[in-house]
């Protein structure tokens, strides 16, 4: 049985999908844009601060559905540009010091609204 998760605390999608899916005790975060939620736009501009507006938005998303970072097994980090690799970085092992999750880090042409980074997780109870 599937459940669709949807909290104002963070961004409302963009498109035809859910901010998250728990089915069987697994939790899908969808792609999460730097998008500050209560003004639905993308405030920040540079690759750190638009990565803690990413984790503040995953952050509600697993407090509204009884998850924590601990329960986070996978995550999946899209970048405009390689080079804020780094930078995306400091801000992750903040989140994620001990049993951290397996992880990809990919490269892209574009990201929606012009953002620097997009997260999407995957979370285990």
């Amino acid at each position: 049985m599937k459940k669709i998760i949807n909290t104002t605390n963070a961004p409302a999608a963009i498109g035809p999908y859910s901010q998250a899916v728990e089915a069987n005790g697994t939790l899908y975060i969808s792609g999460q844009l730097p998008i500050h939620p209560s003004v639905g736009k993308i405030e920040a501009n540079d690759i750190t601060s638009q990565t803690e507006q990413v984790f503040a938005n995953i952050s509600a998303i697993l407090k509204e559905s009884g998850y924590t970072f601990n329960n986070v097994v996978k995550s999946t980090v899209f970048l405009s540009d390689i080079a804020d690799f780094g930078g995306m970085n400091e801000v992750y092992k903040k989140y994620y010091q001990t049993e951290c999750p397996a992880r990809s880090a990919y490269a892209v042409k574009a990201l929606p609204l012009g953002s620097l980074v997009e997260i999407e997780t995957i979370a285990a109870k």
